[in-house]
């Protein structure tokens, strides 16, 4: 097995897609924008309306509840590494790639406070508080809603009711005005009712992700969960003006991985290491090449490889970073004591299900 290769950061990745709407809509942007074969595709608008699909990676979109979705698909691009939720919505929260913005991974090692944190929930891999973790701060500024404000755009982010206030919302969305949804209609109905000339709404839609996580695509649940975003959707695409820029994306892909594939270590640690992000993929504090071996993966040193993007590093991303990762090979998920063995969908790595997500235009329906 060899190690795959780093996502896009250049043009044809998340980050380059958050960067188009930024120069958009203040003239400039904090990474390069997306390739032109791309970003002819999203037609230009007085606002812009951005819907996070979080787990619907592009080579989900075959499946027959995704119909109105898969017709407006203009493009294929990178999810930022690893490919994970947080450092995906931590990348559009600054529109910068995770080098520079420091969230690397789901599960990382935060020496400042010589633990392992959660940045699901900022807490550690217990699921304890971290004392003295500043939520505000913790990416650094001026993220994109502070330089979308900045230049006389109101960002505005639409999420689901229990996320307000929590540790994470507090993360990402510093600068942005929150409103809260209970329901896919409602949230549509949200979004119609806000967007606007000099606004950007950044809609957030979990519903897939945890029906596959749970569930598996192979699930009743699942396809319900595609076939409710899909309706947002086709909602979203017929009812705002033509004069607002509608454009959808992914944080992630996912796949499915039987139960006799999924292994548990007993410790985050040996004498000679710490893993810190398990699942597809694991970041390693120390020499890794055991695991490989054991799993049938391949260990990569950190080298010269960009895999978490092009850029000045983080202050504490020398620190942060492991020393190297473990690919898993497909189909093969290997977890620390506090992973969720009952989880049936996983992402994470770098095969093709979970690095490429869909540029959504309805300008190609």
């Amino acid at each position: 097995m060899l190690p795959p290769a780093p996502p896009s950061y250049d043009g044809r990745g998340l980050v380059n897609l958050v960067a188009e709407i930024e120069h958009r809509l203040t003239g400039g942007a904090s990474s390069p924008r997306l390739e032109p074969a791309i970003a002819d595709g999203i037609p230009s608008g007085d606002g812009v309306v951005l819907v996070l699909f979080d787990g619907l990676g592009s080579m989900q979109l075959d499946h027959r509840a995704a119909t109105d979705l898969r017709a407006t698909r203009i493009a294929e691009i990178d999810a930022p590494f690893s490919t994970m939720t947080t450092v995906s919505l931590a990348t559009i929260a600054t529109g910068v790639p995770p080098v520079r913005h420091g969230l690397i991974g789901y599960k990382m090692w935060l020496p400042e406070h010589s633990t392992i944190v959660n940045t699901i929930h900022m807490s550690t891999a217990w699921g304890e508080p971290i004392d003295g973790l500043d939520h505000a701060t913790f990416l650094p500024p001026d993220n994109l809603w502070e330089r979308l404000a900045s230049a006389g755009c109101e960002p505005i982010v639409v999420q689901p009711g229990n996320f307000e206030a929590t540790p994470l919302t507090k993360t990402l969305y510093r600068g942005a005005r929150f409103e809260s949804y209970w329901s896919a209609t409602e949230a549509a109905s949200a979004t119609i009712d806000l967007a606007g000339p000099g606004r950007m709404v950044f809609l957030y839609l979990p519903h897939v992700d945890f029906a596959a996580h749970v569930n598996g695509q192979d699930s009743p649940e699942y396809v319900e969960a595609l076939a409710t975003v899909n309706r947002v959707w086709a909602t979203l695409s017929m009812r705002l003006p033509d004069t607002i820029t509608l454009v959808g994306t992914a944080d992630h892909g996912h796949v499915d991985i039987p139960e006799s594939r999924r292994f548990r270590l007993p410790d985050h640690s040996t004498p000679t290491s710490r893993i810190t992000e398990d699942g597809r993929i694991l970041y390693v504090h120390g020499d890794g090449s055991g695991y490989a071996d054991e799993f049938g993966g391949v260990w990569h040193p950190l080298g010269d490889v960009d895999w978490w993007g092009p850029g000045v590093p983080h202050p504490a991303f020398a620190l942060r970073r492991p020393d190297g990762i473990v690919f898993l090979p497909p189909g093969v998920a290997v977890l620390t004591p506090h992973g969720n063995p009952r989880l049936t969908g996983f992402h994470g790595g770098l095969e093709p299900d979970e690095r490429l997500i869909p540029v959504l235009s309805r300008s190609s329906a």
